[in-house]
């Protein structure tokens, strides 16, 4: 799942600038960076581009010279955490996402990422507190993506009444997000509600093409509504996209209750 969801614009320098007189202030711009910190923040917007493209070590090189022109740049350390995060670098993303918040204390975006890293390394109990606090945040533009991301973790440590609370808001949100249909789809299919399972993995399906998990979710949910006829079509999706998956290597050997 792609976390990077937009730089945080002025949350590292002060967010407004002396008027002319010097005796009030305005909302600051770009025309109010200093000469350092426009090349940060240039450097910053290469490494967001690189990370994209999956070229992990050339992004950290641009990170660090956005570093080393704006020691102050808290997006720099919250992309240098996710992109350490990718390369198992569970420590030094770990260091870069608290250097993150603390120099910029509720930035909702650096929050949720934080939370995710911790579910995604082994800790998705404290994960929640982060989700929490970016949903917290006025300021926050993405709440469908916390709550799945809440959702998702909490299902980690079985909290299904909180996982089922949380994802159900994030479907208001974002009716559409793959992530919080398919773990709808699985919350519903383990309580055996097949018919709200199926509604559920369907608009998996309707979206881009789905992966191997969901094809795979969707097989089971139509072997137990007995409809031979969808399960065929879906199995013939798994078998020809992705024959060298687990989950079609799940299917050969009849394992649909594992």
């Amino acid at each position: 799942m792609s976390l990077l969801s937009g730089l945080s614009g002025c949350a590292n320098q002060s967010a407004f600038a002396e008027g002319e007189s010097g005796s009030r202030r305005e909302l600051a711009t770009s025309s109010d960076q200093t000469e350092a910190q426009r090349r940060a923040s240039i450097r910053l917007q290469l490494a967001v581009g690189y990370f994209g493209q999956g070229q992990l070590e050339v992004a950290l090189d641009e990170i660090k010279q956005a570093v080393a022109a704006n020691p102050e740049l808290a997006d720099a350390y919250s992309v240098r955490g996710l992109i350490y995060m990718d390369m198992d670098e569970n420590r030094l993303a770990d260091d870069n996402f608290q250097r993150a918040l603390r120099l910029s204390p509720g930035n909702p975006d650096f929050s949720n990422n934080y939370g995710w890293f911790l579910c995604q390394s082994g800790r998705p109990k404290e994960s929640i507190v982060h989700f929490e606090a970016a949903l917290k945040s006025r300021a926050y533009q993405s709440p469908a993506k916390a709550l799945a991301n809440a959702g998702v973790c909490s299902l980690k440590f079985n909290d299904t009444v909180a996982a089922e609370r949380y994802l159900l808001q994030a479907f208001q949100f974002d009716a559409s997000n793959p992530l919080t249909n398919a773990s709808l789809a699985k919350l519903a299919y383990d309580r055996n509600d097949l018919e709200r399972a199926r509604f559920y993995i369907g608009l998996v399906l309707k979206a881009d093409a789905p992966n191997a998990e969901a094809l795979w979710e969707a097989i089971k949910v139509e072997r137990k509504l007995g409809d031979t006829a969808a399960e065929t079509s879906l199995v013939t999706q798994l078998r020809r996209r992705f024959a060298g998956s687990p989950e079609f290597a799940a299917y050969q050997r009849g394992a649909f209750d594992e």
